[in-house]
């Protein structure tokens, strides 16, 4: 069963609108897929359906209920922070050791599942608690990544670093998706060019910004054919 990491340069880059475009289009090409969101900050109870970890539910044809929440987001936080914040502020913590072993199993034990993604929290480098950043979570999978930046001005250089950051740890990219910022006044394919010729031979693929998420659009089928 093949299985990736989905991690982002940023906070608000699209990972989620990636990953959940990914599974309507492998569903759609008769594969099961699952997938995990293990933190989630910023989440309010009274209205799961909107966020990331109900988005992803709705992709994976899964109903919207406290037992399918938990298991997909565990680790779930009000404040809209990174996880070592928003944990402090209700007196919690994400243990780090249960969190890897989390997602060991899931990868270990969906035997049934074609696919798999398990999608991080903000960036690269966000704290998860006092010692530990997302990175450390993916070193420890060693999965191969799938790292999504927006097209805003100034994200060249944010996703080089990434890059740089994810390749010093010997991490794999099988691909890098550039989803298109909403009010950006760079042009995508300008902003895509120019990761490109610096992240060869990763491969860089641009996704424009669609008004319904729901919708198919080639990118994916691209970025899928590249993943399997």
């Amino acid at each position: 069963m093949p299985a990736w990491f989905v991690t982002g340069t940023g906070t608000d880059v699209g990972k989620t609108f990636v990953t959940q475009s990914l599974i309507r289009h492998l569903r759609s090409q008769g594969r099961s897929v699952d997938a995990l969101k293990p933190i989630i900050s910023g989440f309010a109870s009274t209205d799961a359906a909107h966020s990331d970890t109900g988005i992803l539910l709705k992709a994976l044809t899964r109903p919207l209920t406290a037992d399918e929440i938990h298991r997909i987001s565990p680790w779930r936080f009000r404040a809209p922070l990174s996880p070592d914040m928003a944990a402090a502020r209700e007196g919690k913590s994400v243990p780090f050791d249960a969190l890897i072993a989390h997602s060991r199993h899931a990868v270990e034990t969906c035997a049934a599942t074609d696919t798999l993604f398990i999608e991080g929290v903000g960036g690269v480098m966000v704290p998860i608690d006092a010692r530990h950043t997302v990175l450390d979570w993916m070193n420890a999978l060693r999965l191969p990544l799938i790292l999504v930046a927006g097209s805003y001005l100034g994200t060249i250089s944010h996703t080089l670093t990434a890059i740089e950051v994810l390749r010093r740890h010997n991490l794999t990219i099988a691909a890098l998706v550039v989803s298109e910022t909403a009010d950006s006044h760079v042009p995508l394919a300008d902003t895509v060019a120019a990761i490109a010729r610096f992240a060869n031979p990763i491969k860089v693929i641009g996704l424009p910004r669609m008004a319904d998420p729901t919708l198919s659009h080639p990118a994916i089928g691209d970025l899928a054919t590249t993943l399997l």
